[in-house]
């Protein structure tokens, strides 16, 4: 078993798999943008909160001590700062924007949040059913 995680059967596998989630995000935001149709304004707000809440809420699915949970979750706040300020110095197809920051700690907040409540498990459960 890897220290510090849930007793699931395959901890490395989960734990790769947010990792690879982690590098997506990181690889996403540093290339160009995709192609997307015209979306209504702001509506990149709530992608970046949702992403990171996912990514968040992968923490809480994986770790078992809730300090190791807040720490993976300043991380990820770290890094979305860090990824709003590597887009103004190094992309020139990318803009630096705090709201977007603001964004990814609020969906950090909100994925932690699951960890106060039965589905801070799921995974877990999931993985036993099988």
């Amino acid at each position: 078993m890897l220290a510090g995680l849930k007793p699931f059967r395959r901890p490395a596998l989960w734990l790769g798999l947010w990792l690879l989630s982690i590098a997506i995000v990181v690889i996403l935001s540093l290339t160009p943008p995709p192609p997307f149709p015209d979306l209504p304004s702001g509506t990149d707000k709530l992608e970046h909160a949702l992403s990171y809440g996912l990514l968040a809420c992968g923490a809480v699915q994986l770790f078992l001590r809730r300090s190791s949970q807040w720490l993976a979750g300043l991380g990820l706040v770290a890094m979305g700062v860090g990824l709003e300020f590597a887009q103004g110095a190094f992309t020139t197809d990318r803009m630096q924007d705090p709201a977007d920051a603001i964004a990814n700690s609020v969906g950090v907040l909100l994925g932690l949040a699951t960890g106060f409540t039965p589905m801070r498990d799921w995974l877990l459960r999931a993985e036993a059913k099988r």
